[in-house]
Parts: C-alpha cells; sequence; structure tokens
C-alpha cells in the first residue's frame, strides 16, 4: 500500500519544487512539495508541432483490436463544432485554475507482467508521487478500458481508501456502453470526453457548477497510453510511452508529465494548446539529485 497522501491542498498551495534552471534536462520540480502562492508552469520551452506527433503506441499484443460494433457506438469522430473550437489560437491565463485530468491505468501508470498473476501489476516510475500531486491540486476523474476486478485491484496499490473517495468517478470496461458480444471480446474502446463531462458527480464537482460552470474541451485532459481512444477529442489527448515494465524503459516520462499539466492548467482552451504544442516526452530528461 504507498503511504498516505498529504492533506489536501489548494491550488495555489500543492506544486513541486521547480529548479530555476534554464535547462529543462536539470528540472528538479518533481521531488517534494512546498507551499508558495502559485504552482509551477511548464517546462521552459515546449517544442510546437502537429498533432501527428502524438502517435498511437505499439500494441499490446501483435493481433490489432477488432473495430467495436454499432451496438457498441462503433467509431467515434470529432464534431465539427470540437474541431473549430481547438483550431483557434491559444491564450494563457494569468493564474493557473483547477482542470479535470481523466487518468488511465495499466500501460501508463502500470503494467501487468503476467496474466497468470492478473492482480500482480508493477508501478511506472513516479507513479504514486504523481497521482498524489494530481489528487491534492486538480480534479481526478479514473478512466480504464479494464474489467472492474483488475481496475480495483489497480487503484487499490495506487491510492489509499481516502484518495479513492477524492476521484470523481472510477471507471472501468463497464463504462464504455459495449454489447455483450464486444465486452468479452478484444474491441478498440474508446475514451468519449462527453461521457464523463455529463456525469452528475463528475459535473457537480466543477468549480463553478452553481453558476453554471460546466467541463469540457477548454478544461480537461485526457492521460492516456493509447491516442487512439481518444478519438473523439484529439485535443484533449496527452499521449505518453506506453509502460512495459522494462528496466530500459525512460524512467521520468511523469515528471515531464506533471510539467506539461501544469502549463495546462493555465490555458484558456486546453484544446486549443495542445493541438499546437502537443506532449513529446525527452528521452533525455533527468532529474538532479534531491538537495539534502
Amino acid at each position: 500500500m504507498p503511504p498516505k497522501a498529504p492533506g489536501k491542498a489548494s491550488l495555489h498551495q500543492a506544486r513541486f519544487l521547480l529548479d530555476q534552471s534554464t535547462s529543462s534536462k536539470t528540472n528538479n520540480q518533481f521531488l517534494h512539495t512546498d507551499h508558495v502562492n502559485s504552482i509551477p508552469t511548464g517546462p521552459k520551452s515546449m517544442k510546437k508541432g502537429p498533432i501527428q506527433q502524438q502517435q498511437q503506441q505499439p500494441s499490446r499484443s501483435e493481433s490489432p483490436p477488432k473495430t467495436p460494433s454499432k451496438a457498441s457506438g462503433g467509431v467515434p469522430d470529432p464534431t465539427s463544432q470540437y474541431l473549430a473550437q481547438a483550431n483557434l489560437s491559444p491564450e494563457r491565463l494569468t493564474q493557473p485554475r483547477r482542470i479535470l485530468i481523466v487518468m488511465d491505468l495499466n500501460g501508463t501508470l502500470l503494467h501487468r507482467p503476467n496474466k497468470r498473476r492478473p492482480f500482480h501489476f508493477v508501478e511506472r516510475p513516479h507513479a504514486t508521487t504523481f497521482l498524489n500531486y494530481l489528487l491534492d491540486t486538480f480534479h481526478v476523474a479514473i478512466w480504464s478500458s479494464a474489467r472492474p476486478e483488475n481496475v480495483n485491484k489497480m487503484v487499490e496499490q495506487l491510492l489509499t481508501p481516502e484518495q479513492v473517495k477524492q476521484c470523481l468517478v472510477v471507471w472501468g470496461r463497464d463504462s464504455f456502453g459495449l454489447s455483450g458480444e464486444d465486452y468479452n471480446s478484444k474491441v478498440q474502446v474508446y475514451k468519449r470526453l462527453t461521457a464523463i463531462w455529463t456525469n452528475p458527480r463528475v459535473m457537480a464537482a466543477h468549480p463553478q457548477a452553481h453558476k453554471g460552470g460546466l467541463w469540457d474541451q477548454t478544461n480537461t485532459i485526457l492521460v492516456d497510453d493509447s491516442f487512439e481512444k481518444g478519438r473523439s477529442e484529439p485535443f484533449n489527448m496527452l499521449t505518453l510511452p506506453e509502460f512495459t515494465g522494462l528496466a530500459k524503459e525512460t524512467p521520468n516520462v511523469l515528471p515531464q508529465v506533471h510539467d506539461y499539466i501544469n502549463e495546462l492548467a493555465q490555458q484558456a482552451d486546453i484544446s486549443r494548446f495542445v493541438r499546437q504544442s502537443p506532449f513529446k516526452p525527452d528521452p533525455n530528461y533527468v532529474l538532479p539529485e534531491q538537495p539534502a
């Protein structure tokens, strides 16, 4: 069981110590929390490029998933209205805000090395620290394509019972509206963010819900290792490399995700920023030693 998370903090209190070095390769932002007046911004410079830079990661097995049936909703595409809004120029806010983070589990935060041990998972480096930070700073929903019993085991490994209660929703395979046949088959699933946005508990958590405030493409980011799963809202997608539990994998991916999310918190419209500056991990990114 991971250590208990720190107490609930406001957006302007929870943060990681930021090294003021101009090099993004010597950022110690992920080492520990400190109480200051604002959360840090993202990396000193983010490479801009087309959305095509966010490519689908290799599948977890040789056979690709089947296309979902019409009964399961088929294959979604972004609406013309969504694309038109995302195509506008990004605008940076003067103050950060509490955005909605929709987190994947398997392949993103953990890896199951042996199917014969379905409840044994290896954590991605920094996974627990990363989740602690998200829960103390933003609104978090967990959405996995795994079966509910597997989702529960992964959540139990990563979070305390108190932290689980902080999550707006914890969803598994039963939340995709799949037909009975597709549920028990290897089919491609799609995380339509409209399902999250229209959930009553999620809607009620919006800071301006009492004034009609809504979650939408301006304030939500889906973190997943499969770009295809975010097909319906492609510019609200942060695609990171699939974690397969190998020692040779880049260890400091989540610290870079942390930095990028902090930048998203200061964007007036997340979809506009992601379209122009999609997340692209630096394989040479390293963390300095924690100061004594």
